[in-house]
C-alpha cells in the first residue's frame, strides 16, 4: 500500500515515457479525497522535452494517473502521440 510519503516524494521526479522520451519534472499531485486515490500528477514540461513539444509549450501539463507504468528513481508513463490532426 502506497503512503503519503511516497507520493510526496513523486514531486520533484523527471517524468519519461515508456519509449525513452524525456516529458519533464512533476511539480504536483492531485488527489480524490473521496476515494483517497491520486488522480494525476501535474508536470512542468521542460523547454525542449518531448510533452513540451507535444502540448505547444503549456505549462502544468496533468496527466492522468492511470497512465503510470512505473515508479522508481524517475516516473515512466504510457507514450503518447499527437493525433494526425495536430501534426
Amino acid at each position: 500500500m502506497a503512503t503519503e510519503s511516497f507520493y510526496s516524494r513523486l514531486i520533484g521526479k523527471d517524468m519519461f515515457t515508456d519509449k525513452g522520451m524525456y516529458c519533464g519534472r512533476i511539480t504536483d499531485i492531485e488527489v480524490d479525497l473521496q476515494r483517497f486515490r491520486v488522480r494525476a500528477l501535474i508536470v512542468s514540461a521542460i523547454r525542449g522535452s518531448y510533452l513540451y513539444d507535444l502540448v505547444g509549450g503549456q505549462k502544468g501539463v496533468i496527466i492522468p494517473y492511470n497512465m503510470v507504468k512505473a515508479v522508481g528513481d524517475i516516473v515512466i508513463i504510457k507514450h503518447v502521440s499527437p493525433s494526425p490532426l495536430e501534426e
